[in-house]
Parts: structure tokens; C-alpha cells; sequence
């Protein structure tokens, strides 16, 4: 029969040590609405390295569109690129913003797709963070597009006569309609979470509207019934508004104004939609 070892008791130092261990962690504060909101557009700006395409077409549409155009059809538009310039580059940069932001809804409905929305949703954050993270991440990309935009033109011979005032203000005009978009899209990947699908249907939104606007000809000499579509087509006000501020040309207030209301309308729609999806999905 073997004599079963001494029952040795701790020490005080390994109790000590023991109750350190045990010893419950003081809760950590719940991370504010902004604080959340940064870090998930933080994560969205990161997972571009993942999915380069996103960085390459805010870079890519911009030039192709600005380049291409201002050489081919410069001089029969406008007798000169140099003068066409002063048409296209404002309406090349709406309308390359508008079309990136696409890429903001494909996104999201990729989280939905892979799981990672229903993590999100569990987290003890503010609902609405993981939507206003995508919009900071959409900004900066808009922003980069945007200086992408204007450094090409400037090396073309474009100089904006309204200086560099009209310059940020057409620019903020247009990064804020860019938002407004973001927020539709969004609201598109929440009912149907495919990114192909959501890519789809902005292209069938955007493609007609970028073409049938003022952004690459006057509408003068377009049909009536095509004429009708440029006046209430909000790019087309946002490419005028763009023209003006920066080509200090003025008597653009009404262009202004009309690309305020759409930019607002349109995010009083999508902005509380968004949100409910987001909270009722799952």
C-alpha cells in the first residue's frame, strides 16, 4: 500500500498570487458612437489591400474619363482640349465620384454574405457605426479620386479661375453628393447582400445618368424629350454647380442649391431606411 504524499498547503505569496489571477478585471467602457465609427472605417480603408480593385477604379475612371475625352472630342466640342477642359473636368469629377460609389454598398453586402455583419451586430457598439465607418472610409476615397482629378488637370493646362476657394467648394459639394449615394447603395446591399447584384443594379442607375446629363456636351442640340432628362438630372446639376465654383463663371446659386436639395433628399431617404434594415436584418 503505498503512503499517499503530504497535502502541502500555499503559501501566502501564492495565495496572493492566486487571488491576483482570480481577480475580475474592471469592465471596460463601452467605446462611444465615434470612436466605433472610426474604427470601422479604419477597417474599411484596411481591407482595400485585400480588394484593390476599389483603389484602382477611384484612381482609373477619373483619368480614363478625363483624358480620353478631353483629347478626342475637345476640338470638335469646343474648338480646343484647352477650352473643353474647362467644360469636362468638373463633370468628369462628379461624375467619377458618383460612380465609385458603388463600391461602398458592395462592401457591406460582402460583410453580410461572409458573416461578418451578424459579428458586428453582436458587438456593444452603436448600431449605426459600422454604416457611418463605411461612409468616413467612402470619403476618403472620394477625396483621393478627387485630387487625382485635379493634379491631372493641372498638368493638362487646367487652371480654375475661382481659385483655390471653389475649388474645395465644388469638391465638398460633390464628396458630400458622392455620401448621399453611399447611403443608397447601402440600403440596396441590405435587401439584397450580393455584391455582384449591387454593383449591377448602380451601373443600370449611374450609367444613364452620368451620359444623358450636361457633363460632356451642352443639351442644346439634344432631342426635346432628352433635354427634359439632363434639367432634372441631378448630376447634370451637380456638374453646373462644379463648373461654376471652380470656373468662377457665378449665376450658379440655382445649380447649387438644386444639388443641395437632391443631396439632402436623397440621404433623408436612404439614412433612416438604412439604419432600420440594419437593425432588422437577423
Amino acid at each position: 500500500m503505498s503512503i499517499p504524499a503530504a497535502i502541502t498547503r500555499p503559501t501566502a505569496a501564492e495565495t496572493d498570487r492566486i487571488g491576483i489571477l482570480l481577480a475580475t478585471s474592471p469592465a471596460r467602457r463601452r467605446a462611444g458612437a465615434l470612436a466605433a465609427s472610426a474604427a470601422f472605417g479604419w477597417r474599411a480603408i484596411l481591407k482595400i489591400k485585400h480588394d484593390p480593385k476599389q483603389l484602382v477604379d477611384s484612381a482609373a475612371i477619373p483619368i480614363l474619363f478625363t483624358v480620353l475625352f478631353t483629347y478626342l472630342f475637345g476640338g470638335a466640342v469646343s474648338g480646343s482640349p484647352g477650352n473643353y477642359l474647362k467644360i469636362l473636368l468638373p463633370g468628369t469629377l462628379g461624375m467619377s465620384i458618383a460612380i465609385v460609389t458603388m463600391y461602398g454598398g458592395a462592401r457591406l453586402a460582402k460583410d453580410v454574405t461572409t458573416g461578418a455583419f451578424d459579428r458586428f451586430r453582436s458587438l456593444s457598439v452603436w448600431r449605426g457605426a459600422l454604416v457611418l465607418g463605411g461612409l468616413l472610409s467612402d470619403a476618403a476615397r472620394y477625396l483621393f479620386a478627387s485630387a487625382l482629378v485635379m493634379v491631372l488637370g493641372l498638368i493638362m493646362g487646367y487652371r480654375p479661375e475661382g481659385g483655390a476657394p471653389g475649388v474645395f467648394a465644388a469638391v465638398a459639394l460633390i464628396v458630400a453628393f458622392g455620401l448621399s449615394l453611399s447611403l443608397l447603395w447601402a440600403a440596396v446591399a441590405l435587401l439584397l447582400p450580393d455584391p455582384a447584384v449591387v454593383i449591377s443594379i448602380a451601373n443600370v442607375v449611374l450609367m444613364p445618368l452620368s451620359f444623358a446629363s450636361n457633363i460632356f456636351v451642352q443639351p442644346q442640340t439634344m432631342p426635346g424629350w432628352l433635354q427634359a432628362f439632363v434639367e432634372v438630372n441631378p448630376l447634370s446639376h451637380v456638374a453646373t454647380a462644379a463648373r461654376g465654383l471652380m470656373n468662377n463663371t457665378g449665376g450658379t446659386g440655382g445649380s447649387v442649391a438644386w444639388s443641395l436639395i437632391a443631396t439632402a433628399a436623397i440621404t433623408a431617404v436612404c439614412a433612416p431606411l438604412t439604419l432600420h434594415l440594419y437593425g432588422k436584418r437577423g
